[in-house]
């Protein structure tokens, strides 16, 4: 499409071209043919009435509201469905992406980062696929920041349908749907990897939380360095698969991210100008702190002590360690007391961790 539209010079000769003009421009019999008999109009108006019945706009390349960032990558979309706010997609912003199994760390560092940074101002722009890019949405949401989504199919098919939810608060705090893909396309394999490229596209630098070695992840972090975009790495366990593609895009000169300040301290300094105040503390309002237990009572300080950031402990391990000090009906009102306050996550298998 991108080479058809530079041979005639715009997307409106391509349909005002004869058979012969189109033929000779590289086309297959039955795309030619179809252009040159204006049948592709017809359904370039029905699939606009399409996007509009899905609340979507359309951003073409030429649009002055299409992202000047993305317009400069090698093979920008030539149109990009987007729901919610399109002016938001030129602000300044960082793509957080990983695995979609990651460790209990993997999720609290995700969260925790995109939280922090979305706090200061910067748009986090992810895939809304399980595991770290929900957890780098869910981040952005509780800071009461810009995040954007990313799909890998049409703009009015929320995948996986667990995370509509996220999708809704999303667009509620004013950030952005977007799709390259035909309104209704299912969530086929092949269009993830094919779509990554516009997640670091659209942003300064892409921050890989938790990768296998081969992953989805690996095709983003590449096409940041194709797209001349900063790469930044959370460190993992060297024990853990999800580890290999952090650790390695270190290696090879990604930048270490154990904080916001990591990724803060490498922005260009206007973008820090331009960018909301910095938050003094360490912390962002309204999300829980990690080693705070001040406010709690006596029974749920002495569960929360056991609890780990960056690992999972049994319900079972929290009754036995606390045995006979407090009852297990007393651990189970404390967990429930910090599951209200924010400042623990249950997993499957009554599993608990600190929240980041």
């Amino acid at each position: 499409m991108r080479l058809l539209v530079e041979h005639f010079g715009g997307v409106e000769p391509v349909f005002r071209a004869s058979l012969t003009e189109l033929e000779a421009a590289g086309l297959q019999a039955v795309a030619a043919q179809s252009l040159a008999t204006k049948k592709s109009l017809e359904l370039a108006q029905e699939e606009m009435v399409r996007a509009s019945a899905a609340g979507a706009a359309i951003l073409t390349l030429d649009d002055p509201a299409y992202p000047a960032l993305l317009r400069q990558i090698y093979d920008p979309p030539l149109v990009l469905y987007v729901r919610g706010e399109a002016a938001m997609l030129s602000r300044h912003a960082l793509a957080v992406v990983g695995t979609r199994h990651p460790t209990p760390y993997g999720l609290g560092m995700a969260e925790r980062l995109a939280a922090d940074l979305a706090a200061r101002g910067l748009v986090i722009v992810s895939g809304l696929a399980r595991g770290v890019d929900a957890a780098a949405h869910r981040g952005a949401i509780t800071a009461r920041g810009l995040t954007a989504a990313v799909f890998g199919t049409g703009i009015d098919v929320v995948y996986p349908r667990e995370n509509r939810k996220i999708a809704d608060s999303i667009l509620a705090l004013g950030g952005a749907l977007i799709s390259e893909f035909p309104v209704g396309t299912a969530p086929v394999p092949q269009n993830f990897p094919i779509r990554n490229r516009i997640i670091s596209g659209l942003a300064l630098g892409v921050l890989v939380v938790e990768a296998a070695e081969f992953s989805g992840t690996r095709v983003t972090a590449r096409c940041a360095l194709e797209q001349n975009r900063d790469v930044f790495a959370v460190p993992g366990n060297v024990t853990s698969k999800n580890a290999w593609g952090p650790n390695t895009l270190i290696k090879q000169g990604a930048r270490l991210t154990a904080t916001w300040e990591d990724v803060w301290d490498d922005l260009p300094a206007h973008v820090r100008d331009e960018l909301a105040p910095r938050v003094t503390s360490s912390e962002v309002p309204g999300t829980p702190s990690l080693f705070d237990d001040d406010s709690l009572g006596p029974q749920a300080a002495k569960v929360f002590r056991l609890l780990k950031p960056d690992e999972t402990v049994h319900i079972d391990e929290l009754v036995v360690a606390l045995e006979p000090e407090v009852s297990a009906s007393e651990i189970f009102a404390a967990l429930f007391e910090l599951e209200l306050a924010g400042k623990v996550r249950q997993l499957p298998g009554k599993n608990f961790v600190r929240s980041f």
